[in-house]
């Protein structure tokens, strides 16, 4: 996991060449006015989907984990909490879309912590990290707009 803010890029100079890359095709061309949907950046090697959502008591969301894809989550407008584990996917699978979705569910792991994702925040999870994105802060239920980039494993 790694976090900074897209429009600090300097500040995170070791990310790989493939990750910079696809969050500076954001910062350049990516913005609140944009339509939520898919953009292609490297074919089905990276992509980035936008879109208008709101955010969910932690509670009611589980836990999720990749495979062959890294997330990279941008906040566009809005906050959200982002939940986390720091060890392997470990608790129960709840649903295990894997295969088809290159997602899966578990229950939430005792260790989770969450941090605040500000406007113009990245945070980066690579296959096998476990994250709940979305979480409200403050008791209290609000708009975010964002941008999740797909990069596949094998591309870096």
């Amino acid at each position: 996991m790694i976090v900074g803010n897209i429009n600090e890029l300097s500040l995170n100079p070791w990310l790989p060449l493939k990750i910079s890359q696809s969050i500076d095709y954001v910062r350049k061309n990516i913005n609140i006015d944009s339509s939520a949907g898919k953009y292609d950046i490297a074919g089905d090697n990276a992509w980035v989907m936008v879109f208008d959502t709101t955010t969910r008591a932690i509670a009611e969301a589980l836990p999720e984990y990749h495979d062959k894809y890294l997330d990279v989550q941008i906040v566009l407008s809005g906050q959200e909490g982002m939940a986390f584990s720091l060890k392997p996917p470990h608790t129960e699978m709840v649903e295990n879309k894997l295969a088809d979705n290159d997602i899966a569910f578990i229950k939430t792991p005792v260790d989770e912590s969450i941090i605040i994702m500000n406007e113009g925040d990245f945070i980066i999870f690579y296959p096998g990290e476990v994250h709940k994105p979305l979480c409200m802060l403050n008791g209290r239920q609000a708009a975010v707009k964002k941008a999740v980039i797909k990069i596949a494993r094998d591309y870096l």
